[in-house]
């Protein structure tokens, strides 16, 4: 994916929704994620954020000179912008963990998995198996005692089991549940990128639209009617 040339002496800029900036910038361009070190450490030349790379460019006044972690090649100065402002995604919508999560979705070209078409199914919590197939397991629940009927006016008492099928619910909705925050959360953190960079205008040969990933995949949209 090249982002080179020009038109009539103006640079042409290539339109890219926020999810397709990162695969560019993480999978294609191969940018690296340096997160800030702990407040109370320091080391020097450990990563940049986002201030820094502004300081960088204001004090040059020209293109930086990027692209140290791209094996045999440069990384695009617009895909380490987009890594440094990863690297800046506040605690409120998950930090520096959430940083990696985007980062390593991206890299894959990946979307978070909402567990699509998943519905809770009831299904037996003990199956055996044996040289006669596969069948449900049970566990005794109680006893009863039932009277038995013996000839002429003679009668009998006996305890029996009483058996049940445990059951279950695969997947359990809460873990639907706890996929698909998962994903609202990681939109919110790519709305956040987003907004960043549209808004920091560091960007110069890639422009971001606002177009993000559906909020909610598993709502279907009901057919229009005529």
């Amino acid at each position: 994916m090249s982002f080179h040339g020009r038109v009539s002496g103006t640079r042409i800029k290539r339109a890219l929704g926020v999810q397709a900036a990162l695969e560019w910038a993480f999978r294609i361009e191969q940018a690296q994620l340096e997160l800030p070190l702990p407040p109370d450490v320091t080391e020097e030349g450990f990563g940049f954020g986002l201030e820094y790379v502004l300081l960088q460019r204001a004090v040059l006044g020209c293109k930086i000179d990027g692209g140290q972690h791209k094996i045999g090649g440069y990384t695009h100065e617009d895909a380490e912008v987009i890594a440094a402002t990863v690297a800046g995604i506040p605690d409120r919508l998950g930090g520096k963990r959430m940083a990696i999560r985007v980062a390593e979705l991206a890299r894959a070209g990946l979307t978070p998995d909402w567990m699509p078409g998943a519905v809770p199914r009831c299904v037996p919590s003990i199956v055996k198996q044996n040289q006669h197939g596969t069948h449900v397991g049970s566990v005794v629940v109680g006893t009863e005692r039932i009277r038995l009927r013996g000839p002429g006016a003679r009668a009998a008492w006996k305890t029996i089991d009483v058996l049940a099928c445990p059951v279950t619910f695969s997947p359990h909705p809460q873990q639907i549940e706890a996929a698909r925050r998962g994903y609202g959360d990681w939109l919110q953190a790519l709305g956040w990128v987003r907004d960043g960079l549209i808004e920091c205008g560091m960007l110069r040969e890639v422009e971001l639209t606002r177009a993000m990933p559906k909020a909610k995949p598993w709502e279907r949209t009901p057919p229009s009617r005529c």
